[in-house]
């Protein structure tokens, strides 16, 4: 009786987490370590609501399902600048992404301390953008 139970309540979770997921990216996409992407967020200021983007490289790819998450990290006056999105969220309005990168890393923490030129990801010859 009791694993019956259980089963219909992990049933349900299961079914609230299917029903929140959503996919931000155009179909047949996918985001890969070391690719440069603008993520589109939804800010809201009062009671207006705007898109602000954030254009960086992305450096971690974290989580599955409905708890993964991006790490996103781009250059701004001088400083280095890094945000965790949630792939799910519905404050993320939208990824598109602008090239892909040629790597061979999982994790791109490396960059972090790589300065100029360095800090620069070769692009993958066979991307083709979709118009």
């Amino acid at each position: 009786m009791e694993n019956n139970e259980t089963k219909q309540k992990t049933s349900v979770i299961e079914m609230l987490r299917n029903e929140n997921l959503r996919n931000s990216l155009p179909e047949g996409e996918r985001l890969e370590i070391g690719d440069t992407v603008q993520v589109s967020v939804k800010i809201i200021e009062g009671d207006k609501e705007r898109i602000q983007a954030f254009q960086g490289t992305v450096i971690a790819l974290s989580g599955s399902g409905i708890a993964e998450t991006v790490t996103v990290r781009r250059i701004a006056h001088g400083q280095g600048v890094e945000r965790i999105f949630p792939i799910h969220s519905p404050k993320v309005a939208a990824f598109k992404i602008i090239r892909k990168g040629l790597v061979r890393r999982a994790k791109l923490y490396y960059l972090r301390k790589q300065v100029g030129a360095a800090a620069k990801i070769k692009e993958k010859r066979d991307f083709k953008k979709k118009a």
